[in-house]
């Protein structure tokens, strides 16, 4: 079974909480696992805390670890950070689930993480 959702996004550079939206799109009483993927190569995903400081740390550090500026592929079209800011983050995640449920970690929730915003963007959930 494979179902999307869209999320816009306010920001170039933003993390946020899509928990909610991703245990809507499970089937009720499914066990096993699904795979969270982003449908672009300017976004990432990725299972972290999503206390609003840490939101914003995360945001920092990919801000400082790629440098807006100075890459081959901005000639083409302005956005080679966002592309190398995904590139770190991942584009998906596997995550087991519980009678339809994520079977997540006390603290855990699953980040969409936009590199290239404001956008648009649409995130597949997956089960076997």
């Amino acid at each position: 079974m494979r179902r999307t959702f869209d999320i816009r996004t306010e920001r170039r550079l933003q993390v946020v909480d899509v928990t909610d939206e991703v245990e809507a799109a499970l089937p009720l009483g499914d066990d096993g696992a699904c795979t969270v993927f982003s449908k672009h190569t300017t976004t990432g995903v990725c299972v972290n805390e999503a206390e609003s400081r840490l939101l914003g740390d995360i945001e920092s550090m990919l801000a400082e670890a790629v440098p807006d500026d100075g890459w081959a592929h901005d000639e083409l079209d302005g956005n080679a950070d966002a592309h190398l800011r995904a590139l770190l983050v991942g584009n998906g995640v596997s995550i087991p689930v519980a009678d339809g449920n994520l079977d997540l970690g006390r603290w855990q929730s699953v980040l969409l993480v936009e590199c290239d915003g404001p956008r648009t963007r649409t995130v597949t959930v997956a089960t076997p």
